[in-house]
């Protein structure tokens, strides 16, 4: 798991690979990941945009970017937490995601960037 704190925000990831969503002879890995975004400040936070960086083992790369996560932009109270998952897809059984939430801080509607720690996408045969 990988895990990162920004100004009060915690944001924890797992993967993991699906191979029944993938096709190898197509260059077509599948991947699922799970974040939790825990709220360790004093004040109530919402999540309005996300950026990741995507990173293939053939050395491409790709930016994605847009409002909140999965449809959502949730407002995450002190001490609490929101859970989501998603997925990537990939042209190689290896790659890495890292990134950036925008969050709104919501007692004086100040923003600031929250780091997603950089994770590995690896189809496990790979790690034999």
């Amino acid at each position: 798991m990988a895990t990162a704190i920004t100004d009060g925000v915690k944001v924890s990831v797992e993967t993991i690979y699906q191979p029944e969503y993938s096709n190898p002879a197509n260059e077509h890995f599948m991947f699922a990941y799970r974040v939790e975004i825990s709220n360790l400040s004093d004040y109530p936070v919402q999540l309005m945009r996300r950026q990741w960086s995507i990173f293939d083992s053939n050395s491409s790369r790709r930016e994605v970017e847009g409002e909140g996560v999965v449809g959502l932009q949730p407002v995450i109270a002190p001490g609490e937490s929101h859970v989501y998952v998603s997925g990537c897809n990939l042209k190689t059984d290896m790659g890495s995601m890292q990134g950036k939430y925008l969050m709104k801080r919501l007692v004086d509607d100040a923003e600031f960037d929250v780091d997603i720690p950089e994770f590995q996408l690896i189809a496990p045969y790979k790690l034999n």
